[in-house]
Order: structure tokens, then C-alpha cells, then sequence
């Protein structure tokens, strides 16, 4: 049995069918809970999965800003090795 940290309630966990850092929902009030401890089995209210698929966006655009920027710039070599010719 483990205890929900948002409404504690008693949650039935099997210690043997899960593993640390896995997700379980409580059923009474719907938070949504990741397992930090297995032997007594512990449970914290689990992070926002959309905030880190945010964080994860906004770098994913900002290398691809990057790369973009270079590819300008070795456009613009290009053009000035050209007229240099």
C-alpha cells in the first residue's frame, strides 16, 4: 500500500509489478503519481509531461534556428567568393 501525497489515499501498489520512476494514477483523485521509492513504496505527484515536451520544442527550433543562420551565411560566402573572382 502506498499513500497519495495530493488526497492521501491509500493505493494499492504491487512493489514486484512496478519499478522507480514509473507512473501511477490515483483513483480517488485522479493525480497523476511517480514512484520514487520501492521498498517501502513511495509516491510523488509526477512533473508536467507537456512542460518538458515544451522545453524540448523550444530548443529542438533553436538549433534548428542555428542552422538555418549558418546555412545563410555560407550562402552569402558563396556569393561573395563570386564576385571576388
Amino acid at each position: 500500500m502506498a499513500t497519495c501525497p495530493e488526497c492521501d489515499a491509500e493505493i494499492e501498489v504491487d512493489e514486484y509489478d512496478v519499478d522507480k520512476g514509473d507512473l501511477v494514477s490515483c483513483p480517488e483523485c485522479g493525480s497523476n503519481l511517480e514512484v520514487t521509492g520501492l521498498s517501502p513504496i513511495e509516491l510523488d505527484i509526477a512533473g508536467d509531461d507537456d512542460e518538458d515536451d515544451d522545453d524540448e520544442e523550444e530548443e529542438e527550433a533553436a538549433v534548428e534556428g542555428e542552422a538555418e543562420d549558418l546555412d545563410i551565411e555560407d550562402e552569402e560566402a558563396e556569393e561573395e567568393e563570386d564576385w571576388d573572382e
